[in-house]
């Protein structure tokens, strides 16, 4: 049996490879996605104090750092049995749009978006920023740059920090928005807005522009169907930052909605030896293994299930690309696994307009910023991390000392059908004497659309791999390295 091994895989926050088994006829036979990290987050939490939550655990990652603020804010909340107010709320929000807009634009443009922009087939030297800017041009260029420094910007104003913000205290945030500093976040959310709109001008004239490319969207290779789950207002529209949870089947049929407190009854997480990752799966339904269609027991979450699952945006222009997306593919859910790249810049667009409504809302510089906390207890904080939803779970002791920690991150949620998305392409990509690099990464493609970020869903110990593919024959003989 012939092994190809893509170790490390590319264009990621992490580490991990691919092992593809081909039987003698040279057809794909298995794949695998390996996860060589240890997690341990939640064991060094035990017995810190729970006021040092949020500042601890958005260490977890650099690149989602103010979802994990974020989350843990909302479970010391509830924890201490105190509701932020108003206008903090609002303040937490606009900040959660300025993370949204950095980490969109960075997946977009500088992980996924290469492969369409510039080619699955040009050669991996090109598949970068750089390869965007030479075909798109170097303003493109210089606007990317711009407005990720703008999404860190408005972070910094508001969390303290443009990286691991400091700012959410239960109950409330740690300083008001002056005017000035309103007026500096407003003027970059317009820009932010624009850039968005030109983003999927660009996305429409170059992919869905490109046959090619659509065959490739809408191809068996990058099909997947599975429930989706994500975070919902009251109204059951996108939210990112507050909610209910709803999960819907394959069909879009409506399967559960609950309250953050309520996880533990419908979500869980299932051990495997071969794997420092647990997938989830939809608890009543029972574990069904790595197995997509009607009755399977997977989910997904991100920018294409949070689409999937919501009735609509409430923003103008992301409600009207949210249509257009629908009426493009003729049908909701869709579960065309490279359309997650569609819905990202939709949802870069939302919180755009989002952001501008709570800059110019008449509360957000108002002094009414925390509430005072209670006894501590048990929390559950869950918001939409760009990469989909995530949950912080603590369990604190009459000392106010974390007893017990439970998170679930995006990736995590997302590892089974991210499996499978691998061995689906892999099945349909490689066949005898098409084992090219451009079929390679189309491979890589498959996980490349959830944006996953295996440093937040597992934590490294000892040496990274160095980049290499290898090909070897039946005869376990190296025939090829990349």
């Amino acid at each position: 049996m012939k092994k190809i091994t893509i170790d490390p895989i590319t264009r990621l926050e992490g580490h991990g490879r691919i092992d593809i088994f081909l039987n003698d006829k040279e057809e794909v036979e298995d794949a695998y996605l390996v996860i060589p990290e240890l997690r341990g987050f939640e064991r060094f939490c035990e017995g810190r104090r729970a006021e040092l939550m949020p500042q601890l655990t958005s260490r977890i990652c650099g690149v989602c750092p103010v979802a994990h603020h974020m989350a843990s804010v909302k479970a010391l909340d509830m924890a201490f049995n105190v509701e932020a107010t108003a206008t903090a709320k609002k303040i937490r929000e606009l900040m959660y749009c300025g993370y949204i807009i950095y980490d969109h634009i960075l997946h977009f443009y500088f992980l996924g978006g290469p492969d369409f922009v510039v080619g699955p087939d040009a050669p991996p030297e090109k598949r970068n920023i750089f390869g965007i800017i030479e075909k798109a041009g170097v303003d493109i260029g210089k606007d990317v740059i711009k407005h990720r420094a703008y999404g860190q910007r408005l972070t910094e104003i508001i969390g303290g920090k443009a990286t691991h913000p400091v700012a959410g205290l239960p109950g409330g945030v740690t300083k008001s928005l002056l005017e000035p500093e309103r007026q500096e976040i407003e003027n970059m959310l317009n820009s932010c807005f624009q850039f968005a709109l030109r983003s999927l001008s660009l996305f429409n004239d170059i992919v869905l522009g490109n046959s090619n490319y659509l065959d490739l969207i809408k191809s068996r290779a990058f099909l997947l169907t599975t429930n989706d789950m994500g975070l919902v207002d009251r109204d059951g529209y996108l939210n990112f930052y507050d909610g209910k949870v709803r999960i819907s089947d394959v069909e879009g049929v409506k399967l559960a909605e609950f309250e953050p407190a309520e996880y533990l009854d419908y979500i869980e997480e299932k051990p495997l030896q071969n794997s420092y990752v647990k997938p989830t799966y939809i608890k009543s339904m029972g574990w069904k293994g790595f197995k997509d269609g009607k009755g399977t027991s997977l989910y997904r979450v991100g920018p294409l299930a949070r689409l999937n699952t919501s009735s609509g945006i409430r923003t103008i222009e992301a409600s009207r690309e949210y249509d257009r997306f629908y009426s493009y593919f003729g049908k909701k859910p869709v579960h065309h696994t490279l359309a997650f790249h569609w819905a990202r810049l939709i949802e870069l667009l939302y919180v755009t307009e989002r952001g501008l409504e709570l800059v110019n809302d008449p509360d957000i510089t108002s002094e009414d910023i925390r509430n005072m906390p209670g006894k501590p207890a048990e929390g559950v904080g869950i918001v939409e991390a760009a990469r989909g939803t995530l949950f912080h779970h603590y369990w604190l002791n009459n000392e106010a000392l974390v007893k017990k920690v439970n998170l679930i991150v995006a990736t995590t949620n997302n590892y089974a059908p991210i499996a499978l998305s691998i061995k689906k392409a892999a099945i349909n990509l490689i066949s005898k004497g098409n084992m090219n690099p451009g079929v390679l990464n189309m491979v890589e493609m498959a996980f490349r659309a959830y944006d996953p970020c295996f440093a937040c869903a597992s934590h490294s110990i000892g040496e990274s791999r160095l980049p290499k593919i290898n090909i070897y024959n039946s005869n376990k003989k190296m025939i090829l390295k990349i």
